[in-house]
């Protein structure tokens, strides 16, 4: 191992509409004006804030099975909470809090109202397909997230009657409004709504750098995420084809046994994140300080902790090494370099700002995955193996297509299961769990299996959440009365 060197108010519970594009990778918005939006470009231009500017990794990750408690190391309230379970006590304004999150993806979401309320007055609207398609899209991905995070998850198999979130659909024009929670059922097919009109009017020739946007391959990843949630495979299927028509996974994954294995810690944190890497389909500028303290947190991943997460290349066969790079900051303090900080002053001549992380809210990576789950489930087995192949054809250290294969035999002798479509489908849990550590997706895993989540503090305590367990689910901000919203029960 080696070591390396360290290197806005929101009053409402639904702000109203608030543009800052990042000057480094987004493009400027025009005035807030409305009188001024009135070409698609413009509208395009507005959209480029309709995506959550918050992070969920903090949280995200804290809760799952990816973090030990280190005994030591920045105490984060969110991270600490997060991991115990307990309802985080932070404000809007405090970078990757559970409130700041939440806010955001409202505010996400009354820029893509703005947008829709536009078009909608125009007199050419259909040379805004392309801007509506995206606006619904955006709609649709936060009240996704929303419902995710802050609500008993999704369960196809159940009635879903639980409390969701407010579905908002029309521009805020009052200070203070009231809303409902309506039901988690309500709230999927409002997303499903959304997310079947605009797919189909994305046009990936409406942007200046397609990958700030949702774009038809990522447009198509978000649904694929979507279906696999509504166990409905041969939508997974179909999605994830539309992806990538062309079957063109293997090109378009990470490099991390060719072109990465070269790159240093910084080379990698500069390239990970940027639109230029065919692996990325979506990038979200989130305000956060993650890449400052991923390896730092006091509940994060220690070298145990990355053993057993990295414990999946047994599965492949030939004595198979992963080829991710792990670091170390000091004791205990481990990393892959991945999200990076950035950071954006209040203006030009500034010397205040905050520190901004590109995340990758949809990959290649990803929407292989979810083929190869719905495949699973279809019995398509052979498929599922042939994908897995292809995975770790970019993923093993030194590959050797002659050696290093997963086969029906090398799955079952890991899980032993006795069960190909299980194996297969433990085999892909694993392996999204090593290549999504530190992004925070394995939560979403960890939900939809209904996996326990066990944490051992240092002093001896062990917090067990097990499925259906009220502490899953993320508090609803205090601020969110104002509109009439209830909490949830802990």
């Amino acid at each position: 191992m080696t070591t390396i060197k360290k290197i806005k108010t929101i009053a409402m519970i639904f702000p109203l509409l608030a543009l800052a594009g990042c000057e480094d990778f987004l493009s400027k918005e025009p005035d807030s004006t409305r009188a001024i939006i009135n070409t698609p470009k413009q509208v395009s231009q507005l959209l480029t804030t309709a995506y959550p500017q918050a992070g969920y990794i903090v949280f995200s990750e804290g809760m799952s099975d990816n973090v030990a408690d280190k005994g030591a190391g920045q105490d984060d309230k969110t991270n600490r909470a997060s991991f115990l379970f307990e309802v985080v006590e932070a404000t809007v304004d405090e970078q990757d809090s559970p409130d700041q999150y939440w806010a955001e993806c409202y505010r996400a979401i009354s820029v893509a109202n703005e947008a829709l309320d536009i078009i909608s007055k125009v007199a050419d609207p259909d040379k805004y397909n392309a801007q509506k398609g995206e606006a619904l899209l955006a709609r649709a991905y936060a009240h996704f997230m929303l419902v995710n995070y802050y609500c008993r998850f999704f369960d196809p198999q159940q009635a879903n009657d639980s409390p969701g979130v407010p579905y908002v659909t029309v521009p805020e024009d009052v200070v203070i409004k009231q809303y409902e929670r309506g039901t988690v059922a309500g709230v999927y097919q409002m997303i499903e709504k959304d997310l079947l009109e605009g797919l189909p009017l994305i046009s990936d020739g409406s942007y200046t750098v397609p990958k700030y946007h949702f774009n038809i391959a990522a447009a198509n990843a978000f649904a694929s995420r979507f279906y696999l949630v509504k166990k409905d495979y041969q939508k997974v299927l179909q999605y994830t084809n539309a992806a990538f028509p062309g079957n063109n996974f293997a090109e378009n994954l990470r490099p991390w046994n060719t072109t990465y294995s070269s790159l240093s810690p910084e080379e990698l944190f500069r390239l990970y994140s940027r639109a230029n890497q065919n692996a990325n389909l979506l990038l979200i500028e989130t305000s956060s300080t993650y890449g400052r303290y991923v390896a730092n947190y006091r509940y994060g991943m220690t070298y145990p902790k990355w053993q057993e997460i990295s414990d999946s290349e047994r599965i492949i066969t030939g004595g198979a090494g992963w080829a991710y790079p792990l670091y170390y900051r000091g004791d205990n303090n481990y990393f892959i370099p991945k999200l990076t900080e950035y950071f954006v002053r209040e203006s030009v001549n500034a010397e205040i700002g905050l520190p901004y992380v590109m995340l990758p809210a949809f990959t290649v990576e990803e929407v292989l995955f979810n083929r190869i789950e719905a495949n699973a489930y279809l019995n398509n087995t052979a498929a599922c193996i042939t994908d897995l192949n292809t995975y770790i054809s970019k993923r093993v250290d030194n590959y050797d297509a002659s050696q290093h294969k997963v086969t029906a035999a090398s799955m079952q002798s890991y899980f032993r299961t006795g069960n190909l479509r299980n194996n297969i489908i433990e085999t892909v849990l694993a392996f999204k769990r090593v290549e999504f550590v530190q992004e925070g997706m394995r939560w979403f895993d960890i939900q939809r299996y209904n996996r326990t989540v066990t944490h051992e503090t240092r002093s001896g305590s062990v917090v067990s959440v097990p499925a259906g367990d009220n502490r899953r689910v993320l508090q609803i901000p205090q601020t969110a009365a104002l509109s009439g919203i209830a909490q949830n029960p802990r």
